[in-house]
């Protein structure tokens, strides 16, 4: 246990070593690019988080950890290619992002959780120009918010289960503005920073029940009230310039007094349902909804509205229990999503579209697995002077189990 719980350290400080979290412009507005919540099992059925599972961690409903028979780690990182098109250029970007870490284990009647994660994910820079007046501007966002929760699921009875998850929401989140004028030979620069701090809660049941053939119907709900962020805001001016490498010289700068602000994050209800053969196959659909946001910042060309998903997805295993081949024990995952994501921008409503796979794979002798992940996604429209993003997210996670708790019969 101590080998893997040392690889999974590796694993994940050679992640955060070279984490860049997003490289979308569209995390200019609010608090950034929101990101999944769930595993890299979930993602690889189109963010399906109906299944409870004896030997992998539901981040996404807390009811579902109740069916965890063994303690679990898990982590995952998630490599990101992107092609950004506009109606007249194309700019390709990549990122390495760490996607969770957690850690879930049964005591008796309940099953704990906790772990760690991105909530949200800033990062772009962005080249203005005008020709007539031989202005530029130059917006660079960086940072983004975290989380750190804990939770727990119980069963009520063998078809009914509950849980509940605390979070800690951290982080900060710059946005810096540098205008150039002509051949002048300083510019000036805006930074503008918010540290952010709050608590949100998760609340999720599951009921599954036998039906006719050996089948098995499942369904799920989670409900997440609106999250209250405070930000304790700063702005920096300062006179800069860039030197021979390009990169930028502050020559003087001086601080501004803004009002600290509250932040309200929407409240999210989801639904899911779906019918399988355990440790076979299943098919499943799940919606969720988002309330409007409540941003203190007015865009001049976006705004905000409720959003809503929708999830199809599944896996199929052909024969989990096979003695010599291996693919028959393989699971296999696909998917399909399509998000209004609740930004509009110049009144187009931003969209994001994907198709998943993945595969999980045993380690032999073990309950533990390597899980490997594919969205081939689109977000945003080349319409109205706006981003195209073409992405394609490839995922990869460690899923360790162990026996913990449990007194050993035999030395």
């Amino acid at each position: 246990m101590i080998k893997k719980i040392i690889l999974v350290g590796l694993f994940l400080f050679s992640l955060q070593s070279i984490a860049q979290a997003t490289s979308s412009p569209y995390s200019f507005y609010g608090i950034g690019e929101v990101k999944f919540k769930g595993t890299i099992e979930n993602r690889s059925m189109g963010g399906l988080g109906i299944l409870s599972d004896s030997i992998h961690i539901n981040l996404q409903n807390p009811a579902a950890l109740s069916s965890l028979k063994l303690t679990t780690f898990t982590a995952a990182g998630t490599f990101s290619p992107t092609v950004m098109k506009s109606s007249t250029v194309e700019e390709r970007a990549q990122r390495t992002s760490l996607d969770y870490l957690a850690m879930a284990f049964p005591a008796g009647k309940l099953v704990f959780n906790l772990g760690l994660m991105p909530y949200s994910a800033v990062g772009y820079k962005i080249l203005n120009v005008d020709y007539v007046n031989n202005e530029r501007e130059i917006s660079i966002g960086k940072g983004g918010l975290n989380n750190v929760f804990v939770g727990a699921g119980y069963h009520i009875n063998p078809k009914l289960s509950v849980g509940a998850q605390m979070t800690y929401n951290f982080g900060e989140i710059s946005h810096s503005f540098t205008f150039l004028k002509g051949t002048n030979q300083f510019n000036t620069r805006e930074l503008n920073t918010s540290q952010l701090n709050g608590l949100s809660f998760n609340t999720g049941l599951t009921f599954s029940t036998k039906i006719a053939n050996k089948l098995e119907f499942t369904s799920s709900a989670t409900f997440s009230p609106e999250m209250r962020l405070n930000s304790t805001n700063s702005r920096n001016i300062a006179k800069t310039t860039f030197n021979s490498q390009g990169v930028e010289v502050v020559f003087g700068s001086s601080d501004i007094e803004i009002a600290d602000t509250k932040i309200k994050t929407p409240s999210k209800v989801t639904f899911g349902a779906g019918v399988g053969k355990s440790k076979n196959w299943f098919l499943g659909i799940e919606s969720a909804f988002l309330s409007k946001p409540n941003y203190d910042i007015v865009y001049p060309k976006a705004t905000f509205e409720s959003a809503n998903k929708i999830s199809l997805g599944g896996y199929f295993i052909p024969k989990y229990n096979s003695f010599n081949k291996y693919l028959e024990k393989v699971t296999y995952r696909g998917g399909f999503r399509h998000e209004n994501t609740g930004l509009i921008v110049n009144s187009q409503s931003i969209k994001d579209t994907a198709f998943t796979l993945g595969l999980g794979l045993p380690l032999n002798g073990t309950f533990s697995n390597i899980n490997i992940g594919c969205e081939f996604g689109k977000r945003g429209t080349k319409n109205a002077g706006l981003i195209q993003e073409n992405y394609t997210n490839i995922s990869i996670g460690l899923s360790f189990n162990d026996r913990w708790f449990q007194k050993r019969k035999f030395d």
